[in-house]
């Protein structure tokens, strides 16, 4: 405790930190406060009760999805799409940029490069608004509620073909233009603020909700007397393990050392003589180097059975999909399970470019002990890699299912999220690069101090004499 105070002290002394920790506190404040103004035409009061009653069967989908969002998706906000289309289009160009030789040739050209495939990812993220905003006011006007109704669901009439009309037209733009708002707030955080701004406003979302979740669970072990707070101070202190259980697996790396040679000239009696020194340093491999890109993947992929498993005709298919209706059922999470798994290997393959590595280290001079530069360095690399990923991948697939599996031991559903999955490694990643951050401002600042300090007594050293 006395080191957390120091250590807010010692930010607080910092007056830029200080700004841009100010700085991003305002600008998610902005998205937070976005997230509660609904959709023109939406009656927000009728919304809880309209997806309570005619998505019942997908209500854990319903959660899922709204976690990301802070609950602006349930809320039919203007910001309910969130962040999601732009994540959408960044997985499409990582995956486009394998099999297209000009994204490739931009992804080499460096900072010229970057900005035009963040340009195309933006006008990708426009084209996937198009889509999921007319799919998401649909979700609503499905089952449509007359104006004229007891049971008010709209504040306008969709009955006529102007108020139809106005409603999609407004509604499609306003949704769009919330996730282009969003990106900009990420921008500017990232550019102004302290962290990454995407994942910042990812994890706002995913925070927002964990209030009302311990809230619920704490009521409800109450209810049970002495014996629900026994049972409740267990089930946060397997949560506090569950946490340091996903810092150990998204900090572990494994370290391949690499040997540098320099040649320096030296003044000496030969002059063509060469001094050899050799630098050792270090390629770190990440064990879960693909992140939490598989949960979102395989989560994706299992939205499809969820989404369309009301509108197949078909018997078989449809109970096909009925075995994966439910989210926290044996099928659902074996399924994702393997899926994980799969996606894992998938994601570290492409995101890893084995062969630029060992290229770059040929050029720079370095090599792995007794590793041919080359294609013998590539292929030890991956060899490596593909060890560190298997039980990377298992980790990360037990960290998917885990909220189910804590589900089905008796914790509330809200709560539930939160003790796996991609909210928890979302949140802990984010402020792990955070609290990373902060300390190199931390350490700057006491270097910069340190510097000055010196120069002072240099100054006065020679003034005295």
């Amino acid at each position: 405790m006395y080191n957390f105070i120091i250590g807010f002290f010692n930010i607080w002394n910092v007056k830029e930190l200080r700004k841009k920790i100010g700085i991003t506190l305002g600008l998610l404040l902005i998205y937070r406060f976005g997230s509660y103004i609904p959709i023109p035409g939406i009656n927000p009061l009728g919304i809880s009760d309209f997806i309570e009653k005619f998505h019942s069967g997908s209500k854990g989908l319903m959660q899922i999805l709204s976690s990301f969002t802070g609950g602006a998706f349930n809320r039919a906000s203007v910001f309910a799409l969130g962040i999601m289309p732009y994540i959408s289009a960044s997985i499409i160009i990582q995956l486009m940029c394998i099999i297209i030789p000009y994204l490739q040739k931009l992804q080499r050209d460096g900072e010229s490069g970057r900005k035009q495939i963040s340009f195309i990812t933006r006008w990708i993220t426009v084209g996937i608004c198009f889509i999921q905003a007319p799919v998401y006011l649909i979700s609503f006007t499905q089952q449509f509620i007359p104006f004229s109704s007891s049971k008010i669901t709209y504040l306008i009439d969709l009955n006529t073909f102007y108020g139809k009309s106005m409603f999609w037209i407004i509604g499609i733009m306003i949704l769009t233009s919330g996730t282009l708002f969003t990106m900009w707030l990420g921008d500017k955080i990232t550019d102004k603020g302290i962290g990454n701004g995407i994942s910042l406003i990812i994890m706002s979302g995913i925070i927002a909700r964990f209030p009302d979740a311990i809230s619920k669970e704490v009521f409800r072990k109450l209810e049970i007397g002495n014996g629900g707070l026994i049972v409740l101070f267990f089930e946060f202190l397997l949560w506090l393990l569950v946490i340091l259980f996903s810092v150990i697996i998204i900090q572990a790396i494994r370290k391949i050392p690499v040997q540098y040679v320099s040649h320096y000239k030296s003044f000496g009696l030969d002059l063509n003589s060469q001094l050899i020194h050799k630098k050792h340093q270090y390629i770190p491999l990440k064990m879960t180097s693909a992140g939490v890109m598989p949960i979102i993947f395989s989560q994706t992929i299992m939205l499809f059975p969820l989404t369309f498993s009301d509108h197949v005709k078909n018997i078989n298919i449809k109970k096909f999909f009925h075995l994966f209706q439910d989210i926290y059922g044996l099928w659902y999470n074996l399924t994702i399970f393997i899926l994980v798994i799969i996606f894992t290997f998938f994601y570290t393959a492409i995101s890893i470019p084995v062969n630029q590595m060992a290229d770059d280290l040929k050029r720079n001079g370095g090599h792995i002990p007794r590793i041919k530069p080359g294609k013998e360095t590539a292929e030890y690399i991956d060899h490596i890699l593909s060890i560190i990923t298997l039980p990377g991948a298992i980790l990360l697939a037990i960290i998917a299912i885990l909220p189910s599996i804590v589900f089905r031991i008796g914790f509330t559903q809200s709560f539930a999220l939160f003790y796996g999955g991609t909210s928890l490694l979302i949140v802990v990643g984010v402020i792990l690069d955070i609290l990373q951050q902060v300390n190199v401002y931390l350490l700057n600042y006491h270097y910069d101090g340190l510097m000055m300090m010196k120069y002072r007594n240099s100054n006065n050293k020679y003034s005295t004499k």
